[in-house]
């Protein structure tokens, strides 16, 4: 079990951490070495200040029709560390609606009025599968996990002047029933990862199954910790660890520890 080291990037919103990662733009040379390679997922922390912009990320098709061989698209997961009492996030559209309505939306800046706004707190769990508009909104902290890719279009940006992608962006927007919002239960699986909660209280004995790298890799998220230690090392709130295929893992104490299987 080894501890990965952030690398930490600098927004105008906030920041981010890039807590687990062999994406080139940024690339975690311990954590790429474990993997034996190219990892599929990529797992951030997000603070957000300020709003982000709205924005919509590729599917697996589209990222190679757009951007080239190589690319992959963008489904990821939020899950919310900490929220001010009136946080909120811009979770899909409020029905499916034309391109060029939504060109026009833009443009007279009222992507607004399309827009589904809704309020979040900690512990809360959101599914954004590629294709979805979205937005992260000020006063939040989330940790993400996601496919190991860097596509964003923005869609609309407040007006701060940063490149927009509005072609790109309308051809990859879907309309598709949302999971709601709600607080994180034991386990959640879609395509590309699985996570599992892990109440830990008194002793969790863990052998990572044995299955060939880079997938095979898992990772431990400590979403929170009273005193827990694994094997003479203190665990911390939002610490990641890597695990390699057929080891073992024993950790004491009391935390909450957020399993993320990639597929």
């Amino acid at each position: 079990m080894k501890k990965l080291n952030a690398i930490r990037s600098d927004k105008i919103w906030g920041y981010e951490l890039w807590i687990a990662s062999t994406h080139p733009n940024g690339l975690q040379k311990d954590f790429y070495d474990t993997c034996g390679g190219d990892y599929p997922l990529l797992v951030k922390v997000i603070q957000a200040d300020d709003t982000l912009s709205i924005q919509v990320h590729p599917d697996d098709r589209l990222a190679v029709e757009l951007e080239g061989e190589g690319n992959r698209g963008k489904t990821e997961c939020w899950y919310v560390l900490d929220a001010a009492p009136d946080a909120k996030l811009v979770y899909g559209m409020k029905g499916d609606f034309p391109s060029e309505v939504l060109a026009k939306a833009i443009t007279e800046t009222k992507l607004e009025d399309y827009l589904e706004f809704v309020n979040v707190k900690k512990g809360d769990f959101i599914f954004i599968p590629a294709g979805t508009v979205h937005a992260i909104g000020a006063g939040l902290r989330l940790m993400e996990v996601q496919q190991s890719c860097d596509l964003t279009y923005r869609l609309y940006d407040w007006g701060r002047g940063r490149e927009v992608h509005i072609e790109k962006g309308l051809k990859v927007i879907k309309s598709e029933d949302m999971i709601p919002v709600a607080p994180f239960g034991k386990d959640f699986e879609c395509d590309y990862f699985r996570l599992e909660k892990i109440d830990v209280s008194g002793e969790w004995n863990y052998t990572c199954p044995d299955r060939a790298k880079p997938v095979g890799v898992e990772l431990l998220y400590v979403i929170s910790s009273e005193g827990a230690s694994c094997e003479g090392f203190d665990l911390t709130a939002e610490d990641i660890y890597s695990v390699e295929p057929g080891e073992m893992v024993k950790i004491s104490g009391k935390a909450e520890i957020l399993r993320i299987i990639a597929k």
